[in-house]
């Protein structure tokens, strides 16, 4: 079966724990939803986080949803470009799929739309 990513964004409003994990939750079911996901589909899935947000690892959302137990998380920081969106988490959710990559939604949500709007537009 082919092994595909899904990546996705989404701004926070405010550098606390609920704000992230709202959000973080937010867009993962948003990315589940828009794939069909399964969790005995992912892989692994890999969180980031802009340097200004630091109240809370974003993976601790995963363990809210159903069946995410033994999904593999990680969280690490994006590099602090200058000029770069502030208050962002990314996640590339990694999953085995028959899905072509073209079929793959791509989820971009909040203030993050502006990161890659041919894809935002999509979903």
């Amino acid at each position: 079966m082919p092994f595909r990513g899904i990546r996705g964004a989404i701004t926070v409003d405010a550098n606390t724990e609920d704000a992230i994990l709202g959000a973080t939750l937010e867009l993962l079911r948003e990315m589940v939803r828009e794939n069909d996901v399964r969790s005995d589909d992912i892989a692994s899935v890999i969180f980031t986080m802009t340097p200004d947000l630091d109240a809370v690892f974003p993976a601790a959302a995963g363990r809210d949803l159903p069946g995410w137990t033994h999904v593999p998380l990680m969280c690490m920081q994006e590099i602090p470009v200058p000029g770069a969106l502030p208050r962002c988490v990314r996640i590339l959710m990694h999953i085995n799929t028959p899905k072509a990559a073209m079929e793959i939604r791509h989820v971009y949500l909040g203030g993050a739309t502006r990161l890659r709007p041919d894809l935002a537009s999509r979903s």
